[in-house]
């Protein structure tokens, strides 16, 4: 029964792709709609029956086989285990909800049943990925990600802008693919295999902990991880991938490409316990993208790009967290991830369809009474981001990144943590300041339309927004018995520091906050210093973007606010 459900939850997706790909235009808008978000809403009900029929370890399903040259013969095969069940939910679980959000985001525009199809075929490749037993399979779905992520991406393909953000999320991530695929043809040539299972059984018999091999192969595969999941030095394609429509922002920063990495190195976490250099600079890496993303929210005023940056953050944690061995803490912070990131960048897709497309901080304001749906997607979703302590998913996450970091003695990458938790604090209030409150920027802003389609509209939000909770947190099933014991489950003291500390930081980021974007302004207009004439049209000349006035423009207090 599981293997039924599991092979439809992979299958249902690619049946919405051929359909929609081969109907040659003849569908039209509600029947490709019902076709893309049926499909996957189909997907997420197999996934929970697979789910529940599951009874623990690790079950493999063999289609058929692929390839067979000589020895070398990989299958189309599934492995089904805690992991890939965990990943399974999220990605058709959230993924219904961002297609059934985009059935009303997408409301008129044209080629309707293009985009339908792309994001069929990204929910498959990323299941492909997940599920695959071996890594040519996986490269697969890999592959298919990136070339899903291009069609998405520059959907609007009429503005050359679109298509150059494509093109370089495009390129940027195949110069990491090319690393994971020459990691591939190392694993292949040293080990034989690229079978995941057994690679993991023989890579510790045939390579010694911290030998030059088992380096090169965790540099290699980490290089592939850094392409998809935007972490430094291959992260440039992130902002720019917020060309495409904003339910493709949410699918790709929620719940799957830019996990895809996370996932990679959880799954081959036998293979970087052989290199602990390599596994230290994953969590170096993670910190200095953590650090470098949350300053670079502080300076945009695209909604959505704010978010975008916010997101390279958070998977900062998470590359943390695998850097010092807490897998499943990593895992744990990908999943409430998911339903926070999902839930703030539908709910920007809210405003920005609201008032008609506009997404510059400075031309909005003034919306939370006139949007309050949104605005109440906003407030849940940025709590969980901040991880406002106890009440909010993101608390219980990041808190257990902290905890694993200093249980295994990485002062260091504890306080960029922590740092990460204060700044987190600070833009998200300034994105939520700078988009609802105050006076309206622009008619667009003074006048919107708020959407009124209880299902395709609010019923979306209003289950991210439970699912950002604490109850986000109590669903998420654990997976400590799947991977080597974290540092944290041998520390007997020092927890209830660490969440003194991570309350501590949260709260102070929204402090800090209050008193910068509140209380001193004009101070803050001092220290930022001269810029250039406001775009919003009022006279002075605009502090810098660190400065809210609170009426829908980042200008100075004294130019007309």
């Amino acid at each position: 029964m599981m293997a039924m459900a599991v092979i439809l939850s992979f299958l249902l997706p690619l049946a919405g792709t051929l359909i929609l790909a081969f109907s040659g235009g003849r569908l039209g808008a509600l029947a490709s709609s019902v076709v893309g978000v049926g499909s996957v809403g189909l997907a997420s009900l197999a996934t929970a029956w697979a789910t529940m029929a599951h009874a623990g370890g690790s079950e493999g399903i063999t289609l058929w086989t692929w390839i067979a040259v000589g020895d070398f013969q990989p299958t189309i095969g599934l492995a089904v285990d805690g992991l890939a069940l965990v990943m399974m939910s999220v990605i058709t679980g959230v993924g219904f909800l961002i297609h059934l959000f985009a059935a009303w985001y997408m409301t008129g525009e044209e080629g309707i049943t293009r985009f339908y199809a792309w994001m069929n075929l990204f929910v498959f490749s990323m299941m492909l990925l997940v599920l695959g037993d071996n890594l040519l399979l996986l490269f697969l779905g890999w592959e298919g990600v990136g070339l899903c992520s291009y069609g998405l991406i520059g959907y609007y393909y009429q503005g050359s802008a679109n298509g150059w953000a494509a093109f370089k999320a495009f390129v940027v991530t195949r110069i990491g693919d090319v690393f994971l695929a020459l990691g591939l043809f190392l694993i292949f040539m040293e080990l034989g295999t690229l079978d995941i299972q057994q690679l993991l059984a023989l890579a510790p018999q045939q390579w010694q902990e911290g030998s030059t091999t088992a380096n090169l192969a965790a540099l290699l595969v980490l290089g592939g991880a850094l392409g998809k999941s935007a972490q430094v030095p291959l992260h440039t394609w992130l902002p720019d991938a917020m060309a495409g429509p904003t339910p493709v922002s949410a699918l790709i920063h929620a719940a799957t490409m830019v996990t895809a990495g996370v996932y990679l190195i959880a799954r081959l976490n036998g293979l970087f316990l052989l290199a602990p250099d390599v596994l230290l600079l994953v969590g170096v890496i993670g910190a200095v993208s953590l650090l470098l993303a949350a300053f670079a929210a502080l300076a945009q005023t695209d909604i959505k790009r704010v978010l975008a940056y916010s997101t390279m953050s958070q998977i900062g944690y998470m590359f943390v967290a695998l850097g010092v061995g807490a897998l499943d803490a990593a895992i744990f912070h990908l999943v409430t991830h998911a339903f926070f990131k999902a839930l703030l960048f539908l709910s920007a897709g809210a405003v920005i369809i609201s008032c008609h497309h506009e997404q510059d901080m400075r031309r909005l304001g003034g919306l939370w009474r006139k949007l309050p749906v949104a605005y109440g997607g906003f407030l849940v979703g940025g709590a969980a981001l901040v991880a406002l302590p106890l009440v909010s998913a993101g608390f219980f996450s990041k808190d257990e990144i902290l905890w694993q970091a200093m249980a295994a003695d990485q002062t260091g990458l504890l306080i960029v943590g922590l740092l990460g938790a204060v700044l987190t604090g600070i833009y998200t209030v300034r994105l939520i300041l700078g988009t609802f409150h105050g006076e309206p920027g622009s008619d667009h802003a003074r006048h919107p339309e708020p959407g009124t389609n209880p299902l395709t509209h609010h019923l979306p939000l209003m289950v991210l927004a439970a699912l950002s909770t604490f109850i986000g947190a109590w669903l998420y099933p654990g997976l400590g018995g799947l991977f080597p014991d974290a540092p944290g489950e041998a520390a007997e003291t020092g927890h209830t520091l660490l969440q003194v500390l991570a309350m501590g930081a949260a709260i102070a980021g929204l402090l800090l906050a209050a008193w910068l974007f509140l209380w001193r302004r004009d101070w803050l207009a001092k220290q930022v210093g001269q810029g250039i004439a406001p775009a919003c049209g009022h006279s002075g000349t605009m502090r810098g973007v660190l400065t809210p006035c609170l009426t829908g423009c980042w200008c100075s207090p004294g130019s007309g606010w």
